[in-house]
């Protein structure tokens, strides 16, 4: 199968053989981390095909086109393929395959769970992990599983009670008991913020960036004490732009600090009194952070690359241990 010229990336040069691949592939980003036999980083690559952008019959395509220069060359059969691991969008319905959930509580799925999509290059040997359910009442996660499983391996008592914030488009919190995920929740704060920011009355008060700290830690109080009246808390950013003269990037710490003080009010009973680890080191995770501090939590924030790496090579280590007599 041949690659799509526009999907060649630019990478550095290969400085040693690859392993495996190791892949998180979102519904907006696909990032891929060639790696070696020691689980070390030889090369990292960004796409913006995500799963949004593909039919199944492009993500075979899109990996070799990332891939140009770490593959053997030629299409022979006679070299071993190389494994290429996956969480994420890949594994859903509307992805290369459906990889059908686990239903907690269950520890993470490791490889053994994992679906194999037919590939037509005999070089790909692909590999993608199931996500996590739960039927009542219904949610799912897919991808962020990985990272638990990459939280668990870096512990040093996997087996202790843990509470996880996972901030993104649709953040979750998950209780951990004994390596299980018992339940989670999903709020749809992220996505809140992108569309009332770009699509509702609100978008003519709103910055696309810019910060007032001081001004989200005020919000996250007011709808954390007052949930019930987010939507009246929302209309005043647009009120306060036009009788106050509220700057834009002021609306837009307060319009954060509403909607993610409305997640935690909600949240309380996994957070309120624990121990919490917030996954991410981006400024969305920075942002829930400093949101439960002002509330008297203290979280530990844990890079969520290095945990989703973790997770992806304990998978490995699963596929080596399989292999072994």
């Amino acid at each position: 199968m041949t690659a799509p010229a526009d999907l060649l990336p630019d990478k550095t040069p290969v400085i040693s053989a690859p392993a495996w691949i190791a892949v998180d592939w979102g519904t907006s980003q696909l990032r891929l981390w060639v790696m070696d036999a020691r689980n070390e980083v030889i090369d990292r690559i960004t796409s913006d095909r995500g799963m949004s952008r593909l039919g199944a019959q492009d993500y075979e395509p899109t990996l070799l086109g990332l891939l140009d220069g770490y593959l053997s060359s030629g299409d022979s059969s006679d070299a071993d393929p190389i494994p290429v691991i996956c969480c994420g969008m890949a594994g859903s319905r509307q992805g290369w395959a459906e990889a059908p959930y686990a239903a907690a509580p269950c520890p993470p799925p490791g490889i053994s769970d994992a679906t194999m999509p037919q590939t037509q290059d005999p070089r790909l040997e692909v590999y993608l992990l199931p996500g996590i359910k739960t039927a009542d009442p219904a949610d799912v996660m897919r991808g962020e599983e990985t990272q638990i499983a990459g939280f668990l391996a870096q512990m040093n008592d996997p087996d202790e009670p843990q509470i996880i914030c996972l901030p993104g488009t649709h953040s979750k919190w998950a209780k951990l008991d004994r390596g299980q995920v018992t339940t989670f929740t999903t709020f749809m704060t992220g996505e809140m913020f992108t569309l009332l920011q770009g699509q509702s009355v609100l978008r003519h008060c709103v910055s696309d960036d810019g910060w007032d700290d001081a001004a989200f830690k005020q919000a996250v109080a007011e709808t954390f004490a007052a949930p019930s009246g987010i939507s009246a808390q929302l209309f005043r950013l647009r009120a306060d732009a036009l009788l106050s003269g509220q700057s834009p990037e002021t609306a837009r710490a307060r319009l954060s600090g509403l909607l993610i003080g409305a997640e935690l009010a909600a949240a309380q009973t996994y957070w309120s009194g624990k121990p919490v680890a917030v996954l991410g080191t981006d400024a969305l995770a920075r942002c829930y952070e400093t949101a439960l501090s002002a509330l008297e939590c203290a979280p530990q924030r844990v890079d969520g690359e290095t945990l989703t790496l973790a997770g992806l090579s304990a998978a490995y280590d699963q596929l080596q241990k399989s292999r072994t007599p």
